[in-house]
């Protein structure tokens, strides 16, 4: 897969900044005005991105109160079926040209998570700069090769995939020549515990599929998404809302807009903090590394005494002789007259074998 690509005007690759999301989902709360403000608020708290759904309860599944369609399992949305959330949760159509005009606007990519054909093809009419294909929709292969044929980045939810589902996914992309593909490490609860995210996997992702590979994150707070960089995430989702007290199918779990704009300076603190691979000094330490130990004269030395323990030691800063010296100095003559506090050098001590005279 390639390594380096762009949505919008933004460069996902491993040198890049992390490249970030706001999911709005279901948080629109069936209000056109609210979805503009999320919008905004995403601007504000420093996404690079607001990520739609495209679906109708009709394109997604069926109206049907057959066993298999009601949700179980201990979920929030337990109870109901598949067709009423659906209905409550999907963002209506009519509103994504208008978003998408109002994001580029503002300077936020908008793009979407597309589940039929009918909304590659809707996704294809507004020219989307990308497509999410989401974690239940992994196996969906016809999908898959219908949004990779566009050119576009395809970006893969892994929340419910085996490793065959994301090798078939990925060679369906490349099959349809498109290898401008990342997956999304994810877990499909909602909220996902702690101890389920698997942060350990990433790397893991990234050296078998041979790509990035970021992180769609359910669990509360920004701990998770925040301490992801440090394993090679280089895209991470989180879903938004205005307010969790006002409810919804999502809302319980998202962000409200000053907890995302905490985890964006997380993130971007992070990303200062990895630095880099190679173990070398910046140019602030080189000059602090002059401060360390070195050998010094804690005592007046007459010419022709000999240093011992009482007269040398190893102390800051590091203007003398290196410490590796301390044993081999001991007993050694001063040349000269060296007052206390004095960074010991050669030029001062009667040469022997390996002083460096």
């Amino acid at each position: 897969m390639n390594h380096e690509f762009k949505i919008g005007n933004h460069t996902i690759s491993e040198d890049s900044p992390v490249y970030i999301i706001a999911e709005m989902s279901a948080n629109h709360l069936q209000d056109y005005d609210r979805a503009v403000r999320i919008l905004h608020a995403a601007k504000d708290a420093g996404a690079d991105a607001i990520k739609l759904q495209t679906y109708t309860a009709d394109t997604i599944t069926m109206d049907s109160d057959n066993p298999c369609f009601r949700i179980t399992g201990g979920t929030i949305w337990d109870g109901t079926t598949l067709y009423k959330l659906y209905q409550e949760a999907y963002t209506p159509w009519d509103w994504q040209p208008k978003l998408m005009k109002e994001a580029e606007r503002i300077g936020l990519d908008c793009f979407s998570s597309p589940f039929d054909p009918t909304a590659v093809d809707f996704m294809k009419s507004m020219n989307m700069p990308a497509y999410k294909i989401a974690s239940y929709e992994i196996n969906d292969i016809p999908l898959i090769r219908m949004c990779a044929k566009t050119g576009k980045p395809i970006i893969i939810s892994t929340g419910i995939a085996t490793p065959d589902d994301i090798e078939l996914a990925l060679k369906t992309c490349t099959d349809a020549g498109n290898k401008n593909v990342m997956l999304l490490k994810c877990v499909s609860s909602y909220p996902t515990p702690y101890e389920d995210i698997n942060l350990r996997v990433i790397p893991t992702l990234a050296r078998k599929y041979d790509c990035l590979v970021g992180l769609s994150d359910h669990t509360m707070g920004s701990a998770v998404a925040s301490g992801s960089i440090a394993l090679g995430v280089r895209m991470v989702e989180k879903h938004m809302t205005l307010k969790r007290a006002d409810g919804g199918p999502d809302g319980s779990f998202s962000m409200e807009p000053d907890e995302f704009k905490e985890m964006v300076k997380n993130i971007r603190i992070m990303e200062k903090a990895l630095g880099s691979p190679e173990y070398t000094l910046t140019e602030k330490q080189k000059i602090e590394h002059e401060g360390s130990r070195s050998l010094f004269a804690v005592k007046d030395i007459k010419t022709g005494e000999a240093l011992t323990p009482e007269n040398m030691r190893s102390i800051r800063p590091g203007n003398g002789l290196h410490t590796k010296y301390y044993d081999e100095l001991l007993g050694k003559k001063a040349v000269t007259d060296i007052k206390r506090g004095t960074p010991l050098a050669w030029n001062l001590i009667e040469s022997f074998p390996g002083c460096g005279l």
